[in-house]
């Protein structure tokens, strides 16, 4: 349930030098959506629009993946840990008027609404409340740190952990999800130093300073939850990558969708498929593709941003981003559907034709070898083998309109601006460079001359 006395901060300003690449770490992509998307997935639920963002490497990068979200975020200018990504955002924080700050790391794009609402439950319970966990392998994660009795009095970074000095290690760790009271904690904060070995300032050091004002600190047990795990490789990138792959094809096949081959079926986090609907293995599907009932979409497609609508067959090698295919459609193999293809009901494109920003109606079809672009289609009509339209002319673009049950004979350059009219018929081989009107026939190639071949005598 939404929660108002709750602000999200979210923390995105790192750079993941691990990950070799010049964009923010939270711009990395699974199932081709930014790992930061489904950190904002899993808060919404919960926050609503009460979210900040600390961003700070490739900032405007950031920005730009999520411009509904411009009023909503921090600079941090210089990154000097986490404790400092609280300092310089804590005034945002506080000016929301929320009775405590949630405050995540960008990079755990498995988080869970159910896990979130496990940490959230506690609010008015304790001062400072995070959550842990207990992996297999502890690596850089920070260590909890308890007394005799069990109490948690710090939280260590694993490059300062000193057995000597914290104890032997129990294999809890910090999973960097932190709920903040702001009243009693917002003092604490200006306190953070930056005297460890990595030079930064901590929010774990607030466990300490809060314990040490005898505030109430509580760890909500995790187990081994993997879902709060950040992400900092390429490795740990692809297994969580694979994991919500799994997650996702899963969920449809329990709804009612048929996945054949489904190890080899990718959809991403947005895509809708209503049951009933069947998908071969190598296919991948993104964005906010829909496939209604019905649909069929065969082997290794490559599909985004797309919809696909009752009764409509997509047979295999296909490329489809920002398309739409009707009812009783029949697509490919071999075909490209770019940006504005709209192909209306019982209409067919077949081997290697290519639709832009054009529209095929009712029942019209482009077998093979075919361009359309900038085009109008009326039902019914006929675009033979080899047809382009030529809509560009190396500054502008030009419309191509096809009328209802015209006829377009092989190998036809049209060139644009120009109107086919209703039931007319263009010779094969034309370049058609004037409108046609309807119901008359055109043909525009050179006259054919036959010339008497001389043969050399051997």
């Amino acid at each position: 349930m939404p929660n108002t006395k709750i602000t999200a901060l979210v923390l995105a300003a790192g750079k993941g030098t691990r990950m070799h690449s010049a964009k923010a770490k939270v711009l990395q992509t699974l199932l081709n959506e930014p790992m930061l998307y489904y950190v904002y997935a899993a808060l919404k639920p919960i926050m609503q629009e009460n979210i900040l963002t600390v961003v700070g490497h490739d900032a405007q990068g950031v920005e730009a993946a999520f411009p509904d979200r411009a009023d909503r975020f921090i600079t941090q200018d210089n990154q000097l840990g986490t404790g400092h990504a609280l300092q310089v955002s804590w005034d945002a924080v506080k000016k929301t008027g929320a009775t405590h700050c949630l405050v995540i790391n960008g990079d755990t794009p498995l988080v869970t609404v159910e896990a979130l609402d496990r940490l959230t439950n506690v609010v008015g319970c304790c001062d400072i409340a995070f959550m842990t966990i207990t992996p297999r392998d502890t690596g850089a994660f920070g260590r909890v740190v308890r007394d005799t009795e069990r109490r948690i009095i710090a939280i260590v970074e694993a490059k300062d952990y000193d057995l000597n000095a914290h104890g032997s290690v129990t294999g809890e760790v910090n999973a960097g999800v932190y709920l903040l009271k702001v009243d009693t904690i917002g003092p604490l904060i200006s306190r953070l130093e930056n005297t460890n070995n990595s030079g930064e300032y901590y929010i774990t050091d607030l466990v300490k300073l809060a314990v040490s004002e005898g505030l109430t600190v509580d760890g909500v047990q995790c187990g081994d939850d993997i879902s709060l795990m950040g992400i900092n490789s390429p490795r740990e990138l692809i297994t969580a990558e694979n994991t919500l792959r799994r997650q996702i094809v899963d969920d449809h096949l329990d709804s009612g969708v048929l996945i054949h081959n489904p190890d080899t079926v990718i959809l991403g986090p947005k895509v809708t498929v209503e049951p009933g609907a069947e998908i071969f293995g190598h296919c991948e599907i993104y964005g906010t593709s829909t496939v209604k009932a019905g649909a069929r979409l065969g082997s290794y497609n490559y599909i985004l941003d797309s919809t696909f609508k009752d009764g409509c067959d997509v047979r295999q090698f296909n490329h489809i981003e920002g398309a739409t295919v009707g009812e009783g459609c029949w697509v490919g193999p071999y075909a490209r559907l770019r940006p504005g293809a709209i192909m209306k009901k019982d209409a067919r494109i077949g081997n290697f034709v290519e639709m832009k920003k054009a529209t095929l109606g009712e029942g019209a079809k482009a077998n093979h070898l075919t361009y359309l672009g900038d085009t109008e289609v009326g039902a019914k009509a006929n675009i033979g083998a080899g047809t382009i339209t030529c809509n560009y002319d190396g500054k502008n673009k030009f419309t191509t309109t096809i009328g209802e049950g015209a006829f377009i004979g092989s190998n036809t350059a049209l060139v644009a601006p120009v109107t086919i009219g209703k039931d007319a018929l263009v010779g094969a081989g034309s370049t058609i460079t004037k409108d046609v009107p309807e119901g008359q026939g055109a043909v525009a190639r050179g006259r054919q001359v036959n010339i008497k071949r001389r043969l050399k005598k051997s």
